[in-house]
């Protein structure tokens, strides 16, 4: 049988989703969970794979067993197994052709950023400190370039294996909170670093360094060196992960755990 879950967690202490053999990751501490709840092993499959000191409301992942247990019994029984910074947020039970990262159709993901001079301190790991003034306005205008499917290249990092650029960005949207600066973006998937590249990018017009045109230039260009910094991995949050109705999973937009900013 196939079971789909609903993950939340704190990125910072490790190496990211991907399974690691000699530093510490979500996948290794989930899998070993699970095997012990599951009474035999259990291998995951993820909708997108986080990097190191990335976090998640809205991680969904799978795997199959054989043992049958019923969706509360998965849901207490895994969390007591966990560390407190990895928790399974619901349960569903689903058909053998749902896959967590095959049968998604959009990833949203929030980017939030202390603008103070001070650093935080109860969020310090929960958010990225940037000084300095910033128009949102600014950005939020900017960033409306990015809509619609496009070659992303000039977003990707080096390290990205992926056959091709080309993916759809459904919004982009730039609001300030108080001391807090949020960027929220949905994509119908997304490349290695492409949020980070694009929210670094944006930062650089929203102090005043480069305008809206430099952004389109560089958009075009498809060239990663034109573009502005790798945005620091705190503050950056996988919040939702939109599946077809018919799966019948419990997601919806308000579930962005304690992104209330």
């Amino acid at each position: 049988m196939r079971i789909a879950m609903g993950i939340e967690y704190s990125g910072w202490k490790y190496s990211g989703f991907q399974r690691q053999y000699h530093a510490p990751a979500i996948q290794n501490e989930l899998e070993k969970a699970l095997s012990i709840i599951a009474a035999e092993p259990i291998e995951i499959k993820c909708a997108g794979r986080t990097d190191a000191g990335v976090s998640a409301t809205g991680q969904v992942i799978h795997f199959d067993v054989n043992n049958e247990r019923n969706d509360r019994a998965w849901l207490l029984g895994t969390n007591t197994k966990l560390p407190n910074d990895i928790a399974v947020t619901w349960v569903r039970h689903v058909p053998d052709d749902f896959h967590a990262r095959f049968s998604a159709r959009a990833r949203r993901y929030r980017y939030i950023l202390q603008n103070s001079d001070y650093r935080p301190g109860i969020l310090r790991a929960g958010v990225s400190l940037y000084r300095g003034e910033y128009d949102v306005q600014a950005m939020e205008d900017a960033a409306q370039i990015l809509l619609g499917e496009n070659d992303f290249s000039s977003f990707k990092s080096a390290q990205d294996e992926n056959p091709h650029a080309r993916r759809n960005v459904h919004f982009v949207k730039v609001m300030r909170r108080g001391r807090y600066i949020i960027f929220d973006i949905q994509a119908n998937a997304f490349l290695h670093h492409m949020v980070r590249n694009i929210v670094g990018s944006l930062l650089l017009v929203g102090n005043g360094e480069k305008d809206k045109q430099w952004l389109q230039d560089v958009f075009d260009a498809r060239n990663r060196d034109l573009a502005g910094p790798t945005a620091q991995a705190e503050g950056l949050y996988l919040v939702k992960v939109t599946y077809e109705d018919h799966w019948n999973l419990p997601i919806h937009d308000e579930d962005m755990g304690p992104l209330w900013i």
